[in-house]
């Protein structure tokens, strides 16, 4: 997803800087006109704004500790990867206190919001320094929403996550049980996601589930990752996500059979196999 992010960034006039851990994935944007760096600490060192998209919050912890000693004061960082809310709020008060400014700005909108430059972005930080982002956001956003201070824009991911988990539990419940039903499983997503129980998820994965294609799209193991942050934060805050735990678990089983590389809409594959007592 950074990968197409920077290129909306390239292909809109900004300058830009890029680097990846796999050198090979950032030659398409130098040949777009992205400088190439040699290192996050060349990155850090050039830009007045750093956007960071990675993985898991040890990542996120990784590419900071690399990047803040070369950059200069002020530089705003924007991290759009999905990390715990403890590690976002501690990261505004680490970056602060070495007169560093930071926006947590998790994303949502999948691969193709990515490609499409339709993302929305949840914005955690000061109103300046989300409006000193925007103008950059823009690129590839098509809502940017200041959601509250440090961390709120990862809070408000995990709610994100969990009506994303809800919406793909009803899909594939829903037409695992009509396949079982005998019903055609083109004509059932056709008609009943034109009604009430449309969604993003009968738009998105339907097709994915009519095609039996478990390619990401977003995977079993990413989709795993970020409930746990999920359940992390509620257990802080004592919210009970009964349904949250449920999608894991059935998600869990897929991973535990070598899957957590498919589409989380293989979730239909294993409610498939799923009988009555289960």
């Amino acid at each position: 997803m950074g990968g197409a992010m920077a290129r909306h960034l390239v292909t809109k006039g900004f300058p830009t800087v890029v680097w990846n851990r796999t050198p090979s994935r950032a030659e398409p944007l130098w040949s777009l006109g992205a400088r190439v760096a040699s290192s996050l600490s060349e990155v850090a060192a050039s830009c007045e704004m750093v956007c960071v998209c990675v993985n898991r919050t040890e990542d996120v912890h990784e590419v900071f500790a690399a990047m803040t000693p070369s950059a200069r004061h002020g530089t705003l960082f924007v991290d759009h990867s999905t990390i715990a809310v403890s590690a976002a709020k501690a990261l505004h008060r680490t970056l602060a206190e070495q007169g560093l400014r930071f926006v947590d700005a998790p994303i949502t909108g999948g691969s193709m919001g990515a490609e499409a430059g339709t993302l929305t972005i949840f914005c955690g930080g000061r109103e300046e320094d989300v409006e000193r982002a925007r103008p950059v956001l823009e690129a590839y956003g098509q809502r940017i929403e200041r959601v509250g201070d440090g961390g709120s824009g990862q809070a408000m991911k995990m709610v994100n996550q969990v009506a994303v988990g809800g919406a793909l539990l009803g899909l594939c419940e829903a037409l695992s049980f009509a396949k079982k039903l005998g019903l055609d499983l083109a004509q059932t997503r056709e008609v009943v996601g034109s009604g009430a129980a449309g969604s993003w998820a009968f738009e998105r994965y339907g097709p994915k589930i009519l095609a039996e294609d478990w390619s990401p799209g977003f995977s079993v193991a990413n989709q795993r990752k970020d409930f746990g942050y999920c359940l992390e934060a509620a257990e802080g805050c004592d919210a009970a996500l009964p349904g949250t735990r449920l999608v894991d678990r059935l998600l869990a089983l897929l991973e535990e059979e070598g899957h957590g590389g498919w589409t989380t809409a293989a979730l239909y594959a294993k409610m498939r196999e799923l009988g009555f007592d289960a």
